[in-house]
């Protein structure tokens, strides 16, 4: 008899799901890395990756997860004897990424403090590096900062808290609180940018197509590289959550939602991000071009400026945007974190409060040198890495693995067909054996090529060394090595029976 947790409802799933999808780089990656690939001509490339790539991979995930009823290892292992270390590593790259992950989260809270007054004062980016990181010299980790290290604390208090709870009465309930939060809070936020002067000079630069760009191939490289890292794929979060499913469960739809609201809210976010802009850049009176920014400079330096120069309600603009970001963020950390306990709790049987107080402990407790005077260095370069040369490499292997090494992807597509309202034909396997694989390594190839080039951020190259190549090359030995600690209990050899599962 199957003892695995259950999600309570479908909704209850899916806003799991596109809780784990929309994250921090939905509001601060997705509205520069458009702009800066074509604009309006951009969202081609963008939709054909995610019917491509986006949404084929995750239902390849959803099935992975729903078909071998367990985390990431186990699943994989069930999937195909000798796989079970792609798990791990996946594990490994979640850790690494919750690990600062949750630092971010800790500055969006100080940051909704500072909107009420507008601590930052007049120079933000300055105010960020120099009087709230307090940022020192690369390679060194320098003191602990209170004004990081307090919130930190908060974070991880209420996203452990959470998964105490459990499953249904602590991710689920949390999402179904969260994520309707954060989108009113957000459409609020649309809504008052809209009405600012250039936001309309704003929204025309976003959405201004330039077609010469569309044959560009790095364009395209940029959308899928958007889709893959926006919708949590390749790090075990898919898998895991889907593996708490009901039998009966229509995949391929939950896919479909999944993809499309997170691709929705990505597409609200620039909207919003560049009728802020657009007010910036005529209250300055400067090109739209002269502000457009991304990532941590965009959300902590650029938008506290624009919230300087509002004509009114100042404060309330910033604490609606920065509890925008941490809400983000905490959904996306808590699918980040359950991946290991999950693994933990298979592999070593122990009780889902060990394998929390253990797992999430341990990444607390690493997640400090984050909080010191070096740590936004030490994020910058781990955060690079682990996704370029983690995430993209992890999903390439696990692509290559299921596809043409078990040549599993018949019996997914049966098994998917089978509970999914939506079938699925040979474009699924066309996309999955040729496109995506091919597109992933073009991004390997060309990351490999810029890094080796140069040193990445214009760090020394022994940083990015060791805060970097040994990151990425780390999470795979890891992986290696948790595949060879134990065998598995023998009951868990085999999936449990799909009994009675029908369309």
């Amino acid at each position: 008899m199957e003892n695995r947790p259950q999600w309570g409802t479908r909704a209850g799933f899916i806003l799991a799901a596109v809780g784990s999808a929309i994250g921090l780089g939905n509001i601060w990656r997705f509205p520069g890395v458009a702009y800066e690939n074509g604009g309006g001509a951009f969202f081609l490339p963008y939709l054909f990756a995610l019917l491509t790539a986006g949404i084929p991979l995750l239902i390849m995930e959803f099935t992975i997860g729903h078909k071998y009823r367990g985390s990431a290892p186990l699943s994989f292992f069930r999937l195909k004897k000798g796989a079970e270390w792609l798990g791990w590593w996946q594990l490994a790259i979640s850790f690494v990424i919750s690990t600062y992950y949750a630092v971010i989260i800790a500055w969006a809270m100080s940051y909704a403090y500072f909107s009420f007054s507008q601590k930052w004062g007049k120079d933000p980016l300055n105010f960020l590096v120099g009087d709230y990181l307090k940022v020192t010299d690369a390679g060194q980790v320098g003191s602990l900062v209170p004004g990081v290290f307090i919130p930190l604390i908060i974070v991880w208090v209420i996203t452990l808290g959470i998964l105490f709870k459990g499953v249904k009465k602590g991710i689920e309930a949390a999402n179904k609180i969260f994520i309707p939060a954060l989108v009113v809070l957000f459409l609020v936020i649309v809504v008052r940018a809209l009405t600012l002067e250039g936001a309309a000079e704003g929204i025309n630069a976003f959405f201004n197509p330039d077609w010469s760009q569309i044959l560009n191939g790095k364009v395209w490289v940029a959308a899928y590289g958007q889709i893959f890292f926006s919708l949590s794929i390749a790090f075990a979060i898919m898998v895991t959550y889907s593996s708490y499913l009901p039998k009966k469960s229509d995949i391929t739809n939950n896919a479909f939602i999944t993809g499309f609201a997170n691709s929705s809210f990505e597409l609200l976010a620039g909207i919003g991000v560049f009728a802020a802009l657009g007010f910036m850049a005529n209250q300055q009176g400067v090109p739209i071009d002269e502000v457009v920014s991304k990532g941590v400079i965009l959300a902590f330096a650029v938008f506290p400026q624009i919230i300087n120069e509002l004509p009114a309600f100042n404060g309330a603009f910033g604490v609606l945007f920065f509890v925008c970001l941490t809400l983000a963020g905490l959904t996306s950390l808590m699918s980040i974190v359950e991946t290991y306990v999950a693994g933990f709790q298979d592999k070593f049987k122990v009780s889902r409060n060990k394998a929390v107080a253990i797992g999430g402990g341990v990444s607390a407790l690493i997640s400090i040198l984050f909080a010191t005077q070096g740590g936004l260095n030490f994020l910058d370069t781990v955060d690079a890495f682990i996704n370029n040369y983690g995430v993209a490499v992890a999903g390439l292997v696990e692509i290559v693995i299921v596809a043409w090494i078990a040549k599993e992807l018949g019996n997914l597509r049966n098994h998917a067909n089978a509970i999914s309202d939506i079938q699925l034909g040979s474009w699924w396997n066309i996309c999955l054996k040729y496109i995506t694989p091919v597109v992933l390594g073009v991004m390997m190839f060309m990351n490999i090529r810029t890094d080796l080039t140069t040193s990445y951020g214009g760090y020394p190259e022994s940083f990015n060394f060791y805060f970097g190549w040994l990151v990425a090359i780390g999470a795979i030995v890891v992986g290696i090595l948790f595949a060879k600690v134990r065998k598995w209990d023998p009951g868990l050899y085999e999936a449990p029976k799909d009994k009675g599962v029908s369309k």
